[in-house]
C-alpha cells in the first residue's frame, strides 16, 4: 500500500497520509516519500494550493514508536535516518512554492505536531488531541518543536506543553493560536479546507508565492524600518497576470 495518497482537483494538491493501521505513524520512508511529493507540487504550475493530512482517525500519532524499541538514541536524538528526513520534510514545506496547510483531525503528536507547524497554518476539530510528548519518552525535539510551538502559542505555553508533555484539544490550539480554527467535526473541517483552499488556488499564484516569501521575511524578526525596506526593495517576476485580473474587475 502507497506510504501517501495524492489527489489533485480545482488547483488543490492533496496528500493525506496512508498509514491509518497505525495511525499513520511516521517511518523514514514516509517522510520521503512526503519530501517527494512536496517538492513535485511545489514544481507543478496547475497546483496553487497544498492540503496535508491523514487517512483514518488520525492526522499522525507522530513518530513509529514501534522502530525505536531496538534502536539505541543517542542523548535523546531518535535517529540519523528519522532526523535527516524529517529535516528534508520539514524544508520541502517551508519551502514549497504554494501554501501548505495543515488539515488535522484525530490525533497529531510530537513529530506530526512539528510537521504541522511547518505549515502555512492549521485547520483541526475541536475534538483533535495534541500533544508535545519529547519529555514523556525522554527525547528531545530535532523537528522544530522548540522554536515553532513557541512562535504559535508564546514560550510560556509552549514551556507548560512540552514540560508536562500534557494533551490538549483541537479547542485550545484554537484559542491559544495554534490553530486557525477548530471546526465541530470532521465533516465540517473538510468543507472548511476546500473552501480555503480554493479561495487561494483562485488567487494569483504569483501574488500568493510573493506573500510566502515576505512572511518569510517577518519570521526573520528583522527591526521594523530594515524590514519595510526590504518588503519595498524585493522584485516578484512571477506576478504575471496583474493586468488580466484587473480587466476582470466590476464584471
Amino acid at each position: 500500500m502507497a506510504l501517501l495518497t495524492t489527489t489533485t482537483a480545482n488547483g488543490v494538491r492533496s496528500i493525506g497520509f496512508n498509514r491509518p493501521d497505525a495511525l499513520n505513524a511516521f517511518t523514514p520512508e514516509l517522510l520521503a516519500a512526503l519530501s517527494a511529493e512536496i517538492g513535485a507540487a511545489s514544481r507543478d504550475a496547475a497546483v496553487g494550493a497544498v492540503v496535508l493530512s491523514g487517512e483514518g482517525r488520525a492526522f499522525s500519532a507522530g513518530v513509529d514508536l514501534k522502530l525505536l524499541k531496538g534502536a539505541a538514541p543517542v542523548a535523546g536524538r531518535i535517529s540519523s535516518d528519522f532526523d535527516g528526513e524529517a529535516y528534508r520534510a520539514a524544508a520541502a514545506i517551508r519551502h514549497c512554492l504554494h501554501p501548505v496547510i495543515a488539515k488535522v483531525h484525530g490525533f497529531c503528536f510530537t513529530g506530526a505536531l512539528e510537521l504541522a507547524l511547518h505549515c502555512d497554518f492549521i485547520f483541526t476539530t475541536e475534538d483533535t488531541k495534541f500533544g508535545d510528548t519529547h519529555a514523556k519518552w525522554g527525547l528531545r525535539p530535532t523537528w522544530g518543536m522548540s522554536q515553532n510551538l513557541a512562535r504559535a502559542v508564546g514560550v510560556r505555553r509552549a514551556r507548560e506543553l512540552s514540560y508536562t508533555a500534557r494533551t490538549f484539544t483541537g479547542a485550545d490550539a484554537a484559542r491559544w493560536g495554534l490553530a486557525n480554527d477548530a471546526l465541530k467535526d470532521r465533516a465540517s473541517l473538510d468543507a472548511h479546507v476546500e473552501k480555503r483552499a480554493a479561495e487561494i488556488a483562485a488567487g494569483s499564484r504569483g501574488a500568493v508565492g510573493a506573500y510566502k516569501k515576505l512572511y518569510a521575511l517577518h519570521e526573520e524578526l528583522r527591526p521594523l524600518e530594515q524590514a519595510l525596506e526590504t518588503e519595498v526593495e524585493l522584485d516578484f517576476p512571477d506576478i504575471d497576470d496583474t493586468a488580466a485580473r484587473l480587466k476582470e474587475f466590476g464584471r
